[in-house]
């Protein structure tokens, strides 16, 4: 593990002071550790609106400060990460924390619990990042073959060359 960190704002905080309190924080963050990817937490479905715009915010800083430096983006969603790390997508923070603490081998879990949700997601991007690339390579693979394909169905003297 080469760091994690979590930043804070005062919930009573004006909501674009808070923006630039989390960018100044990861830009910090990302100066320190210089990591090659970027793992976010993907907003899906949550009953609370006011929780999934909160993180969804937090989340696009987290992007855009990523993005401006040409670091590539991954996201999981809870249930993924928390599948990765103990096997069950509805775990609680305690078995995430858990979990993280084995796997890494800490003397303590990760406090606050905010930093062991960060550690897991690290870790279910590291083990979910070469099957996810190699599918997306596989993809990229079959849309260039079906795009030659068409264009040679589209052009008849395409495969047999120019003749004058």
């Amino acid at each position: 593990m080469v760091g994690v960190g979590v930043v804070r704002t005062p919930a009573d905080a004006e909501l674009g002071l808070r923006l630039v309190a989390i960018e100044q924080g990861i830009e910090a963050w990302l100066d320190e550790h210089r990591p090659e990817f970027v793992a976010v937490e993907r907003v899906f479905s949550q009953h609370n609106v006011r929780t999934v715009m909160g993180t969804a915010q937090a989340s696009a800083v987290a992007m855009l400060c990523a993005a401006r430096r040409g670091i590539p983006v991954a996201l999981h969603t809870p249930s993924e990460v928390k599948a990765a790390v103990t096997g069950s997508g509805r775990a609680d923070k305690a078995q995430v924390g858990a979990m993280v603490t084995r796997l890494l081998r800490l003397d303590e879990p990760p406090k606050p619990a905010d930093a062991a949700d960060a550690l897991a997601l690290a870790i279910c991007h590291i083990w979910r990042a070469p099957a996810q690339n190699r599918l997306q390579q596989a993809v990229a693979q079959n849309r260039l073959q079906q795009a030659v394909a068409l264009h040679a169905a589209k052009t008849p003297n395409a495969s047999k060359g120019r003749t004058a």
